[in-house]
């Protein structure tokens, strides 16, 4: 039989850990080794199961890293992650990152950590996310073709307690739209006498809205017809299995920066 992969999680507490830890338990490929939140959380020394509604684990959680997993899946805060992936460079500890939110500076951080260890970073984890990404990028190559142009809208939702807006997927679809199709100018929301819209533009909406877990639409605007490439999250569990799979696949990896992509072969 083969040996269970040693999981730990940072940000165990949090809506997306508690779903990691509970389909782990699911998964014989894992056995949950570590959970850890903030030193302020007063979920410390808790059992990581018994939070994320699975029964006791006999796992506790803690502030402190003081094992050493096989891979570790940070779903928590952007400061939070750039102390734990300095941690994993000096340790050598694969990391998966889904913590959104991330500035550049942030992002560096995290990538000089992939010099030493695997490093897996995406703004989102979803199967069906990553492949509307696909989608977009090759949309964006055919229609940037048509001479009239092609206005690209951007939609996002997401529950009421998302802190970063837009979403860091919204930001992503936009850096393949960017990529793909030449525009430079990105703007967030409309108001007032604008204007005519200009051809080099992006534009961004954030809906902030109830327990909605992740939808984005990208509209492709052109005269007489338009195009939408849409994905919708049902629950949280599609990002927790994504980071899973992320998780299978860095262990057999070297040290590098990674990204779903990666793990979906696109």
């Amino acid at each position: 039989m083969t040996t269970p992969i040693q999981l730990a999680v940072h940000g165990a507490a949090g809506r997306m850990g508690q779903r990691v830890i509970a389909l782990a338990q699911q998964d014989p490929t894992f056995q949950l080794m570590a959970a850890y939140e903030s030193a302020k959380s007063p979920r410390l020394g808790q059992d990581a199961g018994v939070i994320a509604g699975i029964g006791e684990l006999s796992v506790p959680i803690s502030s402190t890293i003081g094992t050493h997993p096989d891979v570790i899946i940070d779903f928590s805060l952007p400061e939070a992650t750039v102390g734990l992936a300095k941690v994993c460079e000096e340790r050598r500890i694969p990391l998966v990152v889904a913590t959104t939110g991330l500035s550049a500076e942030q992002r560096a951080v995290i990538a000089a950590a992939a010099q030493f260890t695997p490093v897996l970073m995406a703004p989102s984890m979803s199967y069906a996310v990553n492949l509307a990404m696909k989608l977009v990028a090759d949309a964006g190559r055919i229609l940037k073709q048509l001479p009239s142009g092609v206005d690209v809208e951007i939609i996002e939702r997401h529950h009421r307690y998302k802190e970063d807006a837009p979403s860091g997927t919204a930001l992503k679809f936009g850096q393949i739209v960017a990529e793909s199709m030449g525009q430079d100018q990105h703007v967030h929301g409309r108001e007032g006498r604008i204007g005519q819209r200009p051809r080099n533009e992006i534009g961004y909406h954030a809906l902030r809205v109830g327990d909605n877990v992740g939808e984005h639409t990208i509209v492709f605007g052109m005269l007489g017809e338009t195009l939408e490439i849409a994905v919708r999250g049902q629950s949280r569990d599609s990002y927790a299995s994504g980071a899973l799979a992320a998780a299978k696949f860095l262990v057999t990896q070297k040290a590098g920066l990674y990204s779903m992509t990666d793990v979906l072969g696109l």
